[in-house]
């Protein structure tokens, strides 16, 4: 008999997921976030270069499954929700190894008035309630709920490339990788400079963050969060944080993009980076930019990847340690 209509992840696992849900729904209740449902299929998609959806053709329509809920929520956020939260499942074709799966759940939430540094604290506080429900007291957990650090995105390079990466043109990234070894083949390096950073964060700087407690990684270039607004005091720089446990990321924040005019740019921008990478355009979010000609409020959001939390939580190696169905059984 075959056995692949087996979990891959233990009965156990399960229930430490159930009750580390069921702790994060109760810190958002007792927060005051509403529970929203927005929907899995729609023609409206957010314009990220580096994340492809799944493309649904139903005539005469065009859909995607959401790559995020963000769309959507926001919608609900101009309709004056309040502050809402979700946790659903998203979709990233394409996206596979130790810490992806193209289907996923993601806990995404957007705090009315709040900012960017209001929701780092937001976030620490959920992921100890998450703990503390499931009971978990390993090393892996206990690593999670140590005091939380902060670095930018400037200083987390400095033991990787001398000087300012924010002022780096490309040349400049590619001489210093070529200077320091980093790289064996420079003459393959991408030419575009946010390539090039993604690859030295990935490569050498990611695999640092973390370690040893949990770090927001905070200030990222400006070219690298298309739905954040920019630093009140440096415009070279957006107001997103990433989270990092371990060296992985646990989830992304910003404290939002409110100008529909702005978001325009950004997309047009990021659909020309698309091109450049040899991948088709994308509509955007059209519902979105209506909502917000109407008028989103002032807030900050976090989408967080439960699965990998999860990892985090119980030492996992692989995220098919604590899915019960990775794509390749579903």
């Amino acid at each position: 008999m075959n056995d692949d209509w087996r979990p891959l992840c233990s009965v156990e696992t399960l229930r430490i997921r159930a009750a580390m849900l069921r702790g994060m729904r109760q810190f958002f209740h007792d927060g005051g976030y509403l529970e929203v449902e927005t929907p899995l299929l729609s023609a409206d998609i957010v314009v990220d270069a580096h994340l492809e959806p799944f493309e649904i053709q139903a005539a005469p329509a065009r859909l995607f499954l959401q790559t995020s809920p963000e769309a959507g929520m926001k919608r609900l956020l101009a309709a004056g929700c309040g502050s809402i939260f979700q946790i659903t499942r998203s979709f990233r074709r394409d996206e596979f190894g130790p810490r992806h799966n193209p289907e996923f759940t993601i806990v995404e939430w957007y705090g009315i008035g709040t900012s960017a540094s209001d929701q780092m604290q937001f976030t620490a506080d959920l992921i100890q309630a998450a703990i503390d429900e499931a009971a978990l007291d390993s090393d892996a957990a206990a690593r999670l709920t140590k005091p939380f650090s902060v670095r930018t995105y400037e200083d987390a390079f400095r033991h990787v490339v001398p000087g300012s990466v924010l002022d780096a043109s490309v040349e400049d990234l590619r001489q210093r990788i070529a200077v320091a070894g980093l790289l064996p083949n420079v003459s393959c390096l991408p030419d575009d400079r946010d390539d090039l950073l993604n690859l030295l964060l990935a490569e050498y700087v990611e695999p640092k963050l973390g370690s040893d407690s949990p770090l927001f990684l905070t200030d990222y270039p400006a070219s690298q969060a298309a739905l954040a607004e920019l630093s009140d005091t440096d415009h070279r720089v957006a107001k997103r944080f990433e989270l990092y446990v371990g060296g992985i990321e646990l989830c992304n924040g910003y404290q939002e993009l409110t100008d529909v005019a702005e978001l325009r740019k950004r997309d047009e921008t990021q659909n020309a980076s698309r091109t450049c990478h040899g991948v088709s355009p994308l509509p955007g979010a059209a519902r979105l930019m209506n909502a917000m000609r109407y008028g989103l409020p002032n807030c900050s959001g976090v989408a967080l990847g439960f699965d990998r939390l999860v990892m985090a939580a119980t030492g996992a190696a692989s995220i098919r340690d604590v899915i019960p169905f990775p794509i390749d059984v579903a």
